[in-house]
């Protein structure tokens, strides 16, 4: 069984004493609510209490201020703070708004993007988003028609994007655009858009199956980005985009499967409280069968992932474990987050509820950054055609 390693586990300890002391009493002084939509003025104090702590940018290495962990360490900390039941869980470590959308920009960013966009961002002062799914591009990422078309100092663009998660409180945005229609992949750069500038708009007015105000549609006309926004070379942003699509398959993982441990936390603890027939449904088999297939499940699920985190960590090739994961991951944790609703029986069906909160975001997990069909798509390329 993995044991993160002593700084991981410090770590842990001491985000978890953050939420017992800050978080939840925040959250019930505002009356928050499981999928509810936050304002952006409460989340802008939960990333500058977290990065006071030292936590927002704790999955950077450590020459950007992070920890340095190892991506099996970053995995334990991300299970854990899902585990730790907080509503903001996510915002703590800066997973929809901060420095784990930009960690590897640095690499590739100038010194006025380090210095103007980057750096604010890493202080919670700025959040981003990452555009890059449209109407017609969903799996088919390479069908963008978004487009950037260079008109001296500037580019201008043209088009709009989808379901952006963190749309609706980003200040920037990184965002894919077509600058040669017609080299494909190769046509696609990488710009850092400013969601306030003239052109740009964000339709935040619809919900997803986790709740409202976390995504939103971004709409450009006419939006002039200046030439030092562009992120790298021209036509090298596909490239960019998809460079860590394995590793950021593998992290999307934690989160699953500490909202599945979340579940089954929550579900013990129910099925030892409430009582039916004159003692607590923990008594009837039907129910103990249920907790036993949660647990074993997400034992499973959990040996795959940090096993292929270790395989990362050692520097072997991950390019089918990695989908493996997240196929697994996903589909697992649904499940046992499913029978959690049943465990709860009408409870359980009650929005404002964290197990019918978790059953909806964790169905969105099969659909986002990559469906269950594209892991099993890349799965197979990588078994039949290695290489």
């Amino acid at each position: 069984m993995f044991q993160p390693s002593e700084k991981a586990q410090a770590i842990i300890a001491d985000i978890n004493a953050f939420v017992r002391d800050e978080i939840k009493p925040l959250e019930k002084r505002e009356n928050l609510q499981w999928g509810g939509s936050y304002p952006r003025e409460l989340l802008q104090r939960v990333w500058r209490m977290s990065c006071e702590k030292g936590f927002y940018n704790i999955m950077l290495p450590e020459a950007l201020g992070g920890a340095g962990l190892s991506v099996a360490d970053v995995c334990a900390v991300k299970e854990a703070t899902v585990l730790s039941g907080a509503m903001l869980a996510p915002h703590i470590l800066g997973e929809l708004s901060g420095p784990p959308r930009i960690g590897h920009l640095f690499k590739v960013a100038t010194d006025h993007q380090i210095q103007t966009i980057l750096q604010p961002i890493c202080r919670a002062e700025k959040a981003i988003c990452f555009a890059l799914t449209e109407a017609e591009a969903g799996s088919d990422a390479t069908a963008i028609s978004t487009s950037a078309v260079r008109d001296g100092d500037h580019y201008v663009l043209n088009g709009s994007k989808r379901y952006i998660s963190g749309a609706s409180y980003a200040d920037y945005a990184v965002l894919m655009a077509v600058t040669d229609p017609n080299a494909g992949a190769a046509g696609i750069s990488a710009f850092f858009v400013d969601l306030k500038a003239d052109g740009a708009s964000v339709r935040d007015d619809y919900g997803v199956m986790s709740g409202k105000g976390a995504h939103g549609d971004i709409t450009l006309e006419n939006v002039r980005v200046p030439v030092e926004n562009l992120i790298g070379e021209e036509g090298k942003g596909f490239k960019l985009a998809m460079g860590r699509i394995t590793v950021n398959r593998l992290l999307h993982c934690p989160t699953m499967l500490g909202m599945a441990g979340l579940a089954l936390q929550l579900s013990i603890r129910h099925a030892q409280t409430r009582s039916q027939f004159g003692k607590p449904i923990a008594a009837f088999q039907a129910v103990n069968h249920m907790i036993a297939d949660m647990a074993t499940e997400l034992a499973a699920a959990r040996a795959l992932m940090y096993a292929t985190a270790a395989q990362y960590d050692a520097g072997d090739n991950i390019a089918v474990q990695s989908p493996m994961s997240k196929l697994f991951c996903s589909e697992t944790a649904f499940r046992i987050i499913d029978r959690a609703v049943q465990v709860h029986g009408g409870a359980g069906l009650i929005q404002g509820n964290a197990v019918e909160f978790l059953f909806r975001a964790s169905r969105m997990m099969r659909i986002l950054t990559g469906t269950s069909e594209i892991q099993r798509n890349a799965i197979a390329k990588g078994l039949l055609m290695p290489g």
